[in-house]
């Protein structure tokens, strides 16, 4: 009778092979999720981006509807917008805005008289329409003046050249907004109201 073999002979080691089983060390994991925090802190930097973009965009197109706005006021009472002197749509105001001669008489609901002329309605009018720019745009300023040249060197300014030829009332609007300069923190972070951000002319028409 032949005799058994042992089956385990050739193998007389049986943990040899597991330990070429191996998992992540704790280095590893540490590595991989600083790589992953940097493509997060990228992540929430164009969330960031975005978000400021979103907001100067909307900045901007309330801007251009008020701009818009102020324009056909001023060709709807065209009589007072082209006057030279005592012209209530012309005037350099700045933050917090306010009409040189505030009046409400637009407003029947608070019981003030009815307006008794075109300046009074024209008084109402920025009164009412500088209080909304103020509440809607942070930090703003507004010019409406006669102007030749509204830009300079291909950027628009606050100046007003009212003599030259092409002169015709404008109207500029700016505002702060945040700095597109990511390193600037605190107060440098905004950029204030130094040029305009909206330039519009307005031809109010001929007098009758």
């Amino acid at each position: 009778m032949k005799p058994i073999k042992n089956l385990y002979a050739k193998r007389p080691n049986m943990t040899v092979g597991l330990g070429a089983q191996h998992g992540f060390s704790l280095l590893e994991v540490l590595i991989s999720i600083i790589i992953l925090s940097f493509g997060l802190l990228g992540m929430v930097g164009l969330q960031a981006a975005a978000i400021q973009a979103n907001r100067d965009a909307r900045l901007q197109s309330s801007a251009l509807g008020l701009a818009r706005e102020l324009a056909e006021m001023m060709r709807g009472n065209k009589d007072i917008a082209l006057l030279t002197s005592g012209n209530p749509y012309i005037g350099n105001f700045t933050s917090p805005l306010a009409a040189a001669s505030p009046s409400y008489c637009l407003n029947m609901a608070s019981g003030t008289t009815r307006c008794a002329s075109t300046t009074a309605i024209a008084n109402a009018q920025m009164t009412e329409w500088l209080a909304r720019v103020d509440a809607e745009l942070p930090g703003a300023r507004v010019k409406v003046c006669a102007d030749s040249q509204p830009f300079v060197n291909g950027l628009p300014t606050w100046t007003c050249t009212t003599t030259g030829t092409g002169v015709t009332t404008v109207i500029k609007i700016g505002w702060t907004r945040g700095s597109t300069d990511r390193s600037q923190t605190g107060d440098n972070a905004f950029e204030r109201a130094t040029v305009p951000t909206i330039v519009i002319p307005v031809t109010p028409g001929n007098t009758v």
